[in-house]
């Protein structure tokens, strides 16, 4: 039995729990692993509030109680059937596609959206990579923007924001990025020229930074934020959003997710590399997890936060 944190239903933070469970049996395609390190996003309390379209290609069918979170990295402990390229002992990060989520002492993984760590990579910043990092990967090179560009990141103080924006810095594009005051010295210690929402009227800023348009806007914000962003771009075509599929509304475009080996293998290459460099502001135990995710379900932090579990 293993120690996990999740939901009794869908609803509000009053439907989580912890509870022990048996550790999962990895199914067809499927690596059981001993997860050391989850990472907490803004789909997990979507996710358990039930709010997301598809819901049930992430939940794998599951019974209640579900366990939350959708990243982690760890060691595997066992392979289901038709698994190729992971062995036991491996120390690997990837995603709970098949709903056996992260906040938890064991897990199961998709293996085909699962990679190896490479050595060097410490198991806290592999955790972040599989949604932020590829997720950054996905939409700067859907945006192929040359360097000497112009993007606007909307919504740069988080996990995601501060990903996209450091990779865009490494590929030498101009950065503006817009977010809360508090988001404010994490984007401007890595290049990014920052925009207080708060503060200041976005567009007017925004057109005052780059007078004839940014070559493209990667939004992470959505609704209103995203309506106001939209019209700075040079082509609507070249604004891409994260979140919101209203953006194909106005012309604009969603990323194109890639969750595969590949891919999650480039992204661990690029935080090698110092090009993927994840802002990790806050690391929890296990028994904080209520704390972890209520931080980001409220948007009172910067940065991206994990849980260490093991």
């Amino acid at each position: 039995m293993g120690q996990a944190w999740g939901f009794g239903r869908y609803g509000g933070p009053e439907v989580q729990e912890f509870f022990d469970r048996p550790d999962p049996v990895p199914g067809r395609g499927e690596v059981l692993i001993r997860v050391d390190v989850a990472g907490v996003n803004p789909l997990d309390h979507l996710l358990r509030s039930g709010l997301v379209d598809g819901l049930d290609g992430l939940d794998g069918g599951r019974p209640f109680p579900r366990v939350l979170g959708m990243e982690a990295a760890g060691t595997v402990l066992a392979l289901g059937e038709d698994v190729n390229g992971l062995e036991p002992g491996d120390a690997v990060f990837g995603f709970a596609l098949t709903g056996g989520g992260t906040y938890a002492e064991t897990t199961v993984l998709s293996s085909p959206n699962t990679a190896r760590i490479p050595e060097g990579l410490p198991a806290t910043v592999a955790a972040t990579l599989p949604v932020a990092g590829t997720t950054a990967v996905d939409v700067l090179d859907q945006l192929g923007l040359p360097a000497g560009a112009t993007a606007l990141v909307n919504g740069v103080g988080g996990g995601v924001g501060l990903a996209v924006a450091r990779l865009a810095v490494g590929r030498e594009l101009r950065v503006i990025g817009t977010g809360s005051t508090g988001k404010r010295e994490h984007a401007e210690a890595i290049g990014v020229r920052f925009i207080d929402y708060t503060a200041e009227d976005v567009a007017a800023a925004a057109r005052e930074l780059v007078p004839d348009g940014f070559d493209g806007i990667v939004d992470l914000a959505g609704g209103a934020s995203l309506r106001t962003v939209a019209p700075l771009a040079q082509d609507p075509r070249d604004v891409i959003a994260v979140g919101d599929r209203s953006v194909t509304d106005p012309g604009g475009r969603f990323v194109e997710r890639r969750v595969d080996r590949e891919n999650l293998e480039r992204s661990a290459r690029l935080a090698l590399d110092g090009l993927l460099a994840p802002v990790i502001t806050a690391v929890h135990p296990l028994s904080d997890a209520p704390a972890a995710l209520a931080t980001v379900e409220n948007a009172h932090t910067s940065g991206k936060v994990v849980i260490k579990v093991a």
